[in-house]
This record gives C-alpha cells, structure tokens and sequence, in this order.
C-alpha cells in the first residue's frame, strides 16, 4: 500500500496491473518528477528511459512503495505481487547457493511431504479393501494444485536458473556470503525469476553478466507470463524486450509505442514536427505584429489591425519543443599517424597471479591501422589483462612505428581521488593553460565551480566523462578502452559512437556492449582460455556464425558417435566377425528401441489407473479400488524389471 491515496481495483479490468496519475515527487523542495502517468498492463514490456538523475530509479521505488510520493494516485489490482531489483541489490546469507534458492519454495516441499503421507495411506487402505473418499478427494484436488503451482518442476528451474545466470552445477554448494557482489546482485536476480511475480521491476540488471548470460536472460525474459519494468543503458538488450519506452526528460514523462530503436526514430520526427509548427507559428505571429504596428495608428485601417491584435491575443501559441538536454560534445583527433602495422601478438600466455595455472595461453593476432577490433569473452578469462600486457608492452607484443597509445580505464584508477578536476586534467597536460582545460572539461559538461569539484566525491558517470577528457586531450593513434561505455548514459553513449566512428586511429575495445559492438566495430576477437577466434564481421555475425560453428559441432559430435558405434572393435577383426558383430549391434538396437517403447506403454497405463484412481465414479467401489492399486503395483515392477534390461543393453 502507498501512504497516499492509493486505490486497490478490484473486479474492473483485470488487464490492467497498475496505474499512476499525476504522480509528482521533489527532493528538499526541488521537483524531481512532475505530472507523471504510466501505465502497467499484464504482459507489457516496458522501458523507462532519461538522462543520468532523471528520476528513473526514484520512479521505480515510487512503482514498488519503497518511497512515498507527494501528490497523485497510484492504482493497482488486489494482490499484486511486484518483484524488484535495485540497481546494487546483493544478497546476504549463510546458506549455499543452492538451499537460498530452494528456501523460495519451502511451501511446495511442505505440501509435497504431506501429498507423499496421504498417497501412502491411500495405499494402504486400499491393500485393506478399504477406501477413504475425503482422503482420495483430498489428494486429487491437492495433486492439481501442486502441478499447477510448480509442484513437478522446482528443481529443474532452480538449477536452469543457476546455470543460465554463470552458476554451474560445481558452485551450487558454496556460501552466499561468500561471493563477490557481482555473483550476489546475479543471485538476486535469479531469486525474483524463480518467484515469478505479475510485475518483474529490473534496474540496470545486465550489470555484472558477461555476453553470454546477457543472451540467456534475454530469451528467458521474452518467455516470462508477467510484465516486465526495465531501466537499462543496454541498448540492443532493450531492442531485443521491449515494445513501449517511456522516457523521463525534464521531470516530465513521454510515452512512445514500439522497440529503443523506433522510439528514437520516433521522438527524431515528433521533435521535427513540432520544430515545424513552432516555426511557421513564430512566422505568422511576427506578420500579425508587423501588421498591427503598421495599421494600428491610420484611421483607415485601425479596426482591421485592432480585429488582428484580438486574433492574436486569442492565439493558442505553441512552446517551442525543448530538445536533448545538455550534452558532452567532444572529438578523437590524433598527433601523427602510425605505420599500417599497430600491434603484433604472438604466443602470449599469462598466468594467474596466485598461482602457476595458465589464466590464457597462445594468443596470436595482428592489427593494423585503422582497424575498429571488439575483444569479448567471458568474464574473468583475462580480458582486462591482455590489455594491460599491450599497455605494458610485454615480451610477446610488438608495436608498429609511431604507435601512441590512449587507455581507458574502466576501474578509472588513473584518476587520483584526491585532485580537483582541473588539477587532475592540468597536471596532465601542463603546456595547456587554465582556459583550455575549463573549455574542454566544459564540453564533458563541467562548467563553473564544477571543475573544484575532488574527483572522489563524482558519481561513476561523472569519473567516466573525465577520463574521456584526458583521452580526448592526448591524441593519441591507438586507443584502448575497458568498458568505456560504462556508467554512461544512453545519450552521452551515442556521442562516444559517433566521435569513435570519426577518429582516423586504430581502436581495440572491450565491451559487454552489443549494440555498442555493432555500431563500432568491423571485427571481433572471442577470447579463450587457449588462444583466440577471429570473426570477420560485427557483434551480430559473431552470434551468426557461433550459431553456424554449434550446428556443425553437433552434427559432427552426432557423426563421430555413429562412427564410434559402428566400428568399435572391427580394426583387426575378420569379414566374417565384422558381419557378426554389426548384426548383434542392430539386434540390440532393435531391443533398445522396443524397450522404450514399452516402458513408455506401461508409463501411460499408470497414469491412466491413477486417474481412474481418483475418479467420483469409482471411489465407492472397493473391489475397483483394490485391483486399480494392485495393477499399479505390478506395472511398476514391471517397468523396474524393462529399465534393468535397457541399462544392460547400453554397457
């Protein structure tokens, strides 16, 4: 419930899940949001879209009650049940992995003890020529209920949970508490997919998942039967989710209908449109103006011109349409130019600092100038490393002539915390003068007394745009960034594309990015534990030609077992063996294949009797009963008797 005016609906249109009208919040007097309505309908899938400090995540907090709004009305259906994960949520617990997520379904394993006891007495009273109708009544209601709630299948999605969210089946008995806060905020995640609610409310949730978790959580999300509330800068993570964006701009919020992509389009034309209208509206205010000043003061023409001075004034005029908020502007240009060939890779292998084991090994490539180079895999292979040992120049890398490199950092340990900002860009660049480095750091979008600021005191994004102010301000031909497009938002994203997409340098990037990927690069470079795979192409032939490479896997896997089948043992055998041994083969794959089929008989024939086991017609007929357990009895028997065979058949 919301402290104010919140109104539960109940009975009037089910498809509506929540709805806010005129929602407005400030923060010690200052608006943060003003006039807001959106709405939440079952299955919808939404994104909520703005500048860094729009008021996104306080939206959310407003949508789930964990803040209190200053005027409007929140409306939602009775027994709504809204899951919510914060931007820095992480779990704590003493339990394993395994026993926290097994804890969500405590009622289900209860209730599946107690259908086992009653089973059990039905059972018994049956082998006594006795019958309990309540009880069976009971247990078949009961049985319903239990299917229906998950009853059959908590554990199997427990564990594709885990697996799809980097936890593998090795990991699922160590200590929650024990985990970094990346593996914490996952498990988080997998806890609210596991609870299934109406409303699935996600900040920022392809935060710590690399390339590979992303795609699973994408395809798991267009399956889920609730709606979905997502704030992410992950742009091709939106594409691929949602089709309505509402997008906070100046306190206010704005609806569009469709995919991130045709919102953009969207807005483009919406805001050429009304710049149209503002205009000619302006033109024809100014010749209505010029006509009244010219006519106003000759008595032959004073009643026209006073008739346009009451036309005018009962002019419906149109604001001029506000456009993007302010804006980084900034550019890559370079000193000199480098030799066509950047960077020589060969053989490299670096091991764990703790230990001798290989972290990667026999890494080759080769970059030349000019080339735009995505470096992916998954998280903790030693993507962050390899960079660093081209930075440091190590034994195996080779650098072309005239090579300058420019480093993003995304852990922006280069910035020292205790400088202002201008100190930290000046001392950098000292031949600057004062001016030069305001104007730059103007263009980042730090103005006035901003550039006093102490760099421990900004917010990641803030920390972001300095950095790329330093980077700009050197250069510098070969550019290598860690995650540069992090704790940016999704403005300040495109700007980066597009002045990467002008700079003349060579750039070699990681990135969890995809459509960061597709709009930069031209070619990808998987990361492996035992070298790398190069791929011709953008983030999405990457994916095509993984997809083609796991079919050929498959088939060739499917082809080798077929092989491995036919000839095992015929190397040194006679004619006549190998003929011998290929027709028992087929015989025991003929006895295989009946098998199965008959178990899978007797299978249905059990379902059957049980439900005649429960049926109203039938529990009034002990001697029905009796037989019905009985023939179950024996099935069973028999299908642990065909399961003894088919498993010797497989030795």
């Amino acid at each position: 419930m919301h402290k104010y005016g919140t109104i539960i609906l109940d009975g009037v249109d089910k498809m509506i899940l929540m709805q806010l009208n005129n929602i407005m919040k400030s923060f010690a007097g200052i608006p943060i949001l003003k006039n807001i309505n959106l709405e939440v309908k079952s299955n919808d899938r939404i994104a909520i879209v703005g500048r860094n400090g729009a008021g996104k995540s306080t939206l959310l907090k407003l949508m789930t009650g964990e803040m209190d709004y200053d005027s409007g009305n929140i409306f939602q259906i009775k027994d709504l049940q809204i899951g919510y994960l914060a931007q820095h949520k992480a779990l704590s617990s003493h339990l394993t992995i395994w026993d926290e997520m097994l804890s969500l379904f405590s009622d289900l394993m209860k209730e599946e003890k107690e259908m086992m006891e009653l089973a059990t007495t039905i059972g018994e009273n049956a082998s006594q020529g006795k019958v309990d109708d309540k009880i069976i009544q009971e247990y078949g209601k009961r049985q319903e209920q239990f299917e229906a709630r998950g009853g059959y299948r908590y554990e199997s999605d427990i564990k594709g949970v885990l697996i799809g969210l980097g936890f593998p089946e090795n990991q699922f008995e160590l200590t929650v508490d024990d985990l970094s806060g990346g593996q914490k905020t996952r498990l988080a995640l997998g806890k609210l997919l596991l609870q299934r609610p109406d409303i699935l409310i996600l900040d920022e949730p392809t935060n710590h998942l690399d390339i590979d978790t992303l795609t699973w959580l994408e395809n798991y999300l267009k399956n889920y039967d609730g709606a979905l509330v997502i704030v992410s800068h992950d742009r091709y993570f939106l594409d691929k989710l949602v089709s309505t964006v509402y997008e906070i701009t100046y306190r206010h919020i704005q609806k569009y209908t469709g995919t991130y992509t045709q919102f953009l389009h969207e807005k483009s034309q919406n805001y050429e449109r009304d710049l149209k209208m503002y205009e000619k509206q302006q033109q024809e205010i100014k010749m209505m103006e010029d006509f009244i000043q010219r006519n106003i003061a000759r008595a032959s023409t004073t009643k026209r011109a006073q008739s346009r001075r009451k036309q005018l004034e009962k002019l419906d005029k149109i604001d001029r349409p506000l456009g993007d908020e302010a804006s980084a502007s900034f550019s890559f240009q370079i000193n000199k130019s480098s030799g066509n060939d950047v960077l020589s890779v060969n053989q490299l292998s670096i091991k764990h600092e703790d230990s001798n084991i290989p972290l990667f090994s026999n890494v080759s490539f080769h970059m030349y100038k000019g080339e735009r180079v995505a470096l992916i895999g998954k998280n903790g292979v030693g993507k962050t490393t390899l960079l660093k040992a081209i930075i440091d120049k190590h034994d195996q890398i080779k650098l072309g002539t005239n090579v300058e490199i420019g480093y993003y950092d995304q852990e922006q340990k280069h910035l020292n915390e205790k400088n202002t900002l201008l100190e930290e860009v000046w001392s950098h660049f000292p031949h600057k003068n004062e001016q030069d480095i305001r104007t730059v750091l103007g263009n980042f979008l730090f103005s006035g007394d901003d550039v006093l600021k102490t760099i421990h005191t900004l917010s990641g994004g803030e920390k972001a745009r300095v950095a790329l102010a330093k980077l700009m301000l050197k250069k510098a031909n070969f550019l290598i960034l860690d995650e540069p497009t992090n704790h940016l938002d999704l403005v300040s994203k495109e700007i980066l594309e597009a002045a990467l997409l002008d700079y003349e340098g060579t750039i070699l990037f990681v990135s969890h990015d995809r459509y960061f990927i597709n709009k930069i690069t031209d070619k990808v470079i998987e990361l492996e534990s035992t070298g790398i795979i190069e791929y011709l192409g953008d983030y999405d032939y990457y994916v095509e030609k993984k997809m083609e490479e796991e079919e050929r896997r498959k088939l060739e896997d499917s082809s080798k077992e077929r092989l491995k089948t036919n000839n095992t043992f015929t190397e040194n055998l006679s004619f006549e063996e190998q003929k011998k041994r290929e027709r028992l083969a087929r015989k025991k794959e003929r006895e295989i294949i009946a098998l199965e089929k008959e178990i899978e008989e007797l299978e249905r024939l059990i379902i059957d009797y049980e439900e005649q086991l429960i049926h109203p017609d039938n529990l009034h007929n002990h001697e029905k009963m009796y037989k019905l357990t009985n023939e179950i009895e024996q099935i069973k028997d028999k299908i642990d008797e065909l399961l003894e065979k088919w498993e010797l058949l497989h030795l």
